[in-house]
């Protein structure tokens, strides 16, 4: 298809020549787009770097300034991978002087009218089903999910291989290879048919079932839960486990009050 005679692209944008520009797409300044990209109708995309196969569907905005109060002009970016699908209506907000851009890792769907803001951190394989709202400096592990209309506050970070059901409203940390749900969402167990789609062996699958225990449901603080599954030499998938939990700056979300022990954990 090329460049349809009615797109509007800015001197200063890079494009590879097998890109395809959709009518009325506007492709504005600070604008670098890998071979293979397709930009569909009435597209904005600008201050923005992306790899090659990106589809950018209807009436997406890829790069668009940050809502934020404190963004005065200064020059930031987005940068995203490759083979990423971004439905229609979505946002995708660059960075502010704070880091200095947005990054979107590859393999990503972003459904429609889900919203990315500024300066946050996108695995690869992650999807975001419609709705879904992300605010600043949020971090998305490699291949979670995130159910329709769930929102995600400023600053927490969601583990790799997640699943985070619709409507979820999450306020804190939560760590990688679990399931969270709720109005303010708690941890429902682990995601342990995404562990298994996702290759991992029974014996990781139980050894991360076990620490998951551990920390939520052996009575210890979960400091010392951590400590104690340290001194017993933790595989890699548990050590993720571990170190996600250690680093965290707005706290760790927890199990629902009451819940039983293991809940939601399957092996």
């Amino acid at each position: 298809m090329g460049i349809h005679p009615t797109a509007i692209i800015h001197p200063a944008a890079k494009l590879d020549p097998a890109v395809e520009v959709g009518p009325y797409a506007v492709i504005g300044p600070g604008t670098v787009i890998g071979p293979g990209c397709i930009i569909g109708p009435h597209c904005l995309v600008e201050h923005t770097t992306m790899g090659r196969d990106n589809r950018i569907l209807a009436a997406a905005y890829v790069g668009t300034p940050p809502q934020d109060l404190k963004y005065a002009g200064e020059p930031t970016r987005l940068v995203m991978g490759d083979r990423n699908v971004v439905r229609e209506g979505v946002t995708l907000n660059r960075g502010t002087k704070a880091t200095g851009e947005t990054r979107i890792g590859s393999g990503c769907l972003f459904m429609a009218l889900s919203h990315v803001a500024h300066d946050c951190r996108i695995g690869d394989g992650v999807i975001l089903v419609n709705a879904v709202g992300l605010a600043g400096h949020a971090s998305i592990g490699d291949h979670a999910v995130m159910g329709g209309f769930s929102g995600v506050h400023q600053f927490v970070r969601i583990g790799r291989l997640c699943m985070i059901s619709a409507g979820s409203m999450i306020g804190k940390d939560i760590p990688p290879f679990c399931t969270a749900q709720g109005d303010r969402a708690s941890l429902r167990g682990l995601n342990a048919l995404g562990l298994r789609r996702a290759g991992f062996a029974p014996a990781a699958v139980r050894a991360v079932k076990n620490a998951y225990v551990t920390l939520f449901h052996s009575g210890l603080r979960l400091e010392e839960a951590v400590a104690k599954l340290r001194s017993e030499s933790p595989g890699p998938e548990v050590a993720e486990l571990l170190d996600f939990i250690s680093c965290s700056q707005r706290g760790i979300m927890r199990p629902a009050s009451g819940a039983a022990e293991g809940e939601g954990v399957e092996v």
